[in-house]
C-alpha cells in the first residue's frame, strides 16, 4: 500500500504447561518462555510499531511476593526496548552470580518475567494519543489474585459510548473513555461479581479466607464472565486476558472479523494473530494449528486445561479481507496463494487497457507489499504469452523459418525493478515545510528500463486508499521514464466506505474513490443526489444503531466502477505529467473468487456485519458534508 495505514494490532499469549525446571533441563535455559515471546512478537512487528507491551504471571507465589510483571514502550523500536528492559535485570544477576540464572527458585522470587503465563501486544494506534498509557496490556490490579486482570486486544468497538454509559449505570467511575479501558472495566466488573458470588458461597461452609480464595481460583467461571461482559460489544475484536492467579483467555468476535490462531501440545499453549508465527516459533506444521472460532473463547485454566467454548453465537462470519490483501504477512500458505490469485485475476482488465500489447509493456510493482500479487499477475501473463505462442505456431504450421520460430519462442514478459523505496529518506520526512518536495523523492527510479514514448509502464499496488503518494511521488517519478502510458493496478477494489473494526479509515474525505464520485456528481449537475443522501443521513442521527441504514451506497450506484476509476486517474495525475495515466481496480467479484473464506468487504461494498458499521458510515458522511474533521466513532 503506497499510502501507509495504521491498522490491526497483534497479540501473543503463551502458557507454559510444564514446571519451569522441565524447560531448563530440556532446552538448557530458564528463559524458554521469554525467548519464545520475543519470537512471537518480533515475527508480528508488522502489526504494530506505535508501541508494544509484555506481561507475565507467576503461578503459586507466596503472599508478599510479586507475581505480576509488566513493561511497555512507545519508543522508536518498542519490541527491542521491552526485551532490553527485561534482560537488564538478568544481566545484573549474571554479574552478581552467573549460577543464579539457572536457580529457578531464586529467579521466581527475585526477577520479573520468570513465570508461566505471558501476554504480549503490538500496537497500532488508530486514533488518540500515542502515549505509554495507551499501550497494552492494561492492568486492573487488586490485592486479591483472582480479581487482578490484564487485558490486551486487537479490536475496535463502534458502540463505546453505550458501553461507557453502562459502566456509569453500575456505579463505576472509569478514568477515561477509551474502548480499552471500557473493556477492561467491563470484564473487571463481572470478574468482581464472580469473586463475590463464590466467596459468599464458600465462606459459610467454614473455609478460612485463604482457603476460600484458593477455592475461588479453582472454581472461577471464565466462560460466564466473558458472556456477561461481551454480549453487547459491537465491533471486531480478539481480546486476550490473564487473571492474577493464572487463568487466561482469548475471545474472538462473533463475525470473526479479527484473526486468532492457536496451538497446543503437552508443553505449551500459544495464541497469535497470525498463523505462520506459531509455525516458525515452534516448528510445527500448518495442520497442527487451529483458528479460534468466531464467537468463541479459548480458555486456559491455571491447571493447564484448555477448552474452546462458544461465548456469543455467530450468525454471519465476515472475516476481514484486508488481512488477506495487505495486513498479514504473506508467509501464510493460504494468504500467499490468495494474493497471487488477486494479481492473476487482474489480467483481463489490464489486457483491455493496453490493447493486448504485452510486447511493448514493462511490468513492475510498488510498494514491496504488492510483490506477491505481482507474481500472480506475471504468472497470468506467462500463461497468456504461451497461448499467443501456441496460436502463432498453429497458424504458421510447418512453414516457419528458424528465425521465425526463434522469434516466437523468445517472446517474454518484460519484468523490471522500476522503483526502489528510500526508507532512510522516508524516516527523515517529519516537517510539513518542504514535505511535498521530499515525498516526491521517497522512491528512486531505475532509468533505461522503458522505451520512451513507446512502452506501457504497468505497476501493481495492493490497494489505493487516499492516493496521496501516487500523486505526489510515484506517478511523477514513473513519468521521468517517458512511457507511452502509466497503468496502475490495485489488487484491492475501490475503498468507498470507512472501517470501524480496526483499520485507520474513518473519514470519507480520505478515500479517493469517494472524492472521485462526489466530483462526478457535481460536474454532472447532480448536487441534489448528494443533498438527498445527506438529508436521509441526518434524519437517522438520533436512531438506535440497529435502525440505521447505509444511504451512502446511493452515491455510488449512479456510476460504473470504470467511470469512478477514470475519475480517480484524472484526480491523481499530476498536472505536469506527460504520460497518460490509467488506474484499474480489482472487482469485488474477483475478490470473492480469490478470498472465498474471507467475506468481510464492508470498506468496498458498504455491507457492514454489525449495526455499528451503518452508524459509523452515517456519521462519517454527515461529518464530511458539514466540514467536520472528527472521527465517526
Amino acid at each position: 500500500m503506497s499510502d501507509p495505514l495504521k491498522h490491526e494490532c497483534g497479540i501473543a499469549l503463551l502458557r507454559l504447561k510444564k514446571p519451569l525446571d522441565f524447560y531448563l533441563k530440556k532446552y538448557g535455559t530458564a528463559f524458554y518462555g521469554l525467548n519464545k515471546m520475543y519470537l512471537l512478537m518480533e515475527k508480528q512487528h508488522n502489526r504494530g510499531q506505535d508501541g508494544a507491551g509484555l506481561a507475565n504471571i507467576k503461578l503459586d507465589m507466596e503472599p508478599g511476593e510479586r507475581y505480576i510483571s509488566r513493561v511497555r514502550s512507545n519508543g522508536q523500536k518498542p519490541i527491542q526496548e521491552i526485551f532490553q528492559n527485561v534482560n537488564a535485570r538478568f544481566e545484573e544477576i549474571e554479574k552478581e552470580n552467573p549460577a543464579l540464572l539457572k536457580d529457578l527458585d531464586y529467579l521466581k522470587s527475585n526477577a520479573g518475567f520468570t513465570g508461566e503465563v505471558f501476554l504480549g501486544h503490538l500496537r497500532y494506534g488508530t486514533y488518540g494519543r500515542n502515549s505509554i498509557e495507551s499501550c497494552h496490556p492494561f492492568l486492573r490490579q487488586s490485592n486479591w489474585m483472582t480479581r487482578s486482570l490484564l487485558v490486551a486486544g486487537n479490536f475496535n468497538l463502534t458502540n463505546n459510548d453505550e458501553l461507557f454509559n453502562m459502566l456509569l449505570k453500575i456505579g463505576q467511575h472509569p478514568k477515561e473513555k477509551s474502548d480499552t479501558v471500557t473493556v477492561l472495566e467491563k470484564i473487571g466488573h463481572f470478574l468482581d461479581e464472580e469473586n463475590t458470588s463464590l466467596y459468599e458461597k464458600f465462606k459459610p461452609l467454614g473455609y478460612s479466607n485463604r482457603d476460600v480464595y484458593n477455592t475461588i481460583a479453582d472454581q472461577i467461571n471464565i466462560e460466564d464472565i466473558l458472556k456477561r461482559s461481551s454480549g453487547d460489544w459491537d465491533g471486531g475484536y480478539v481480546m486476550a486476558g490473564m487473571i492474577g492467579h493464572g487463568d487466561a483467555f482469548v475471545l474472538r468476535d462473533p463475525n470473526g472479523i479479527r484473526p486468532a490462531f492457536w496451538y497446543e501440545d503437552d508443553e505449551v499453549c500459544v495464541v497469535t494473530s497470525e498463523r505462520p508465527v506459531i509455525q516458525t516459533a515452534f516448528n510445527v506444521s500448518i495442520e497442527d494449528i487451529k483458528e479460534v472460532k468466531p464467537g468463541h473463547a479459548l480458555i486456559i485454566k491455571k491447571s493447564g486445561d484448555v477448552k474452546e467454548v462458544e461465548i456469543n453465537p455467530s450468525t454471519k462470519v465476515t472475516q476481514c479481507s484486508f488481512e488477506r490483501i495487505y495486513f498479514s504477512r504473506p508467509g501464510d500458505k493460504d494468504i500467499y496463494k490468495e494474493r497471487k490469485e488477486l494479481g492473476r485475476l487482474m489480467l483481463p482488465q489490464l489486457l483491455k487497457h493496453i490493447d493486448n500489447d504485452v510486447d511493448n509493456s514493462v511490468f513492475s510493482f510498488i510498494p514491496n507489499s504488492a510483490e506477491t500479487s505481482f507474481y500472480g499477475l506475471i504468472k497470468g501473463l506467462e500463461d497468456y504469452q504461451n497461448e499467443v505462442k501456441f496460436d502463432l505456431l498453429k497458424e504458421k504450421g510447418g512453414n516457419l523459418s528458424d528465425e521465425e520460430l526463434k522469434s516466437i519462442l523468445s517472446r517474454r514478459t518484460r519484468i523490471e525493478k522500476i522503483a526502489i523505496k528510500d526508507t532512510k529518506l522516508r524516516t527523515f520526512i517529519t516537517q510539513d515545510d518542504g514535505r511535498d518536495d521530499l515525498v516526491e523523492h521517497v522512491y528512486d527510479i531505475t532509468y533505461g528500463t522503458v522505451n520512451e514514448n513507446k512502452d506501457n509502464l504497468v505497476v501493481i499496488d495492493d490497494s489505493i486508499v487516499r492516493g496521496t503518494t501516487l500523486k505526489k511521488s510515484i506517478l511523477r517519478i514513473l513519468d521521468r521514464l517517458n512511457p507511452k502510458q502509466i497503468v496502475v493496478l490495485s489488487s484491492a477494489p475501490q475503498i468507498r466506505f470507512p472501517d470501524c473494526y480496526g483499520i485507520d479509515m474513518a473519514k470519507m474525505g480520505d478515500f479517493i474513490a469517494f472524492t472521485a464520485t462526489i466530483e462526478l456528481l457535481k460536474e454532472q449537475g447532480k448536487q441534489n443526489v448528494i443533498d438527498e443522501v445527506y438529508k436521509k443521513c441526518k434524519e437517522q442521527e438520533g436512531l438506535p444503531k440497529e435502525q440505521i441504514k447505509n444511504y451512502v451506497k446511493e452515491l455510488y450506484a449512479i456510476y460504473t466502477d470504470e467511470e469512478i476509476s477514470n475519475k480517480v486517474a484524472e484526480l491523481l495525475k499530476p498536472e505536469d505529467n506527460k504520460s497518460d495515466v490509467k488506474i484499474i481496480f480489482q472487482s469485488v467479484e474477483n475478490l470473492k473468487i480469490a478470498c472465498p473464506n474471507h467475506t468481510g468487504d464492508w470498506y468496498f461494498t458498504g455491507n457492514y456485519p454489525t449495526p455499528g458499521g451503518n452508524k459509523v458510515v452515517n456519521k462519517a458522511f454527515i461529518n464530511y458534508i458539514e466540514g467536520s474533521n472528527e472521527r465517526a466513532y
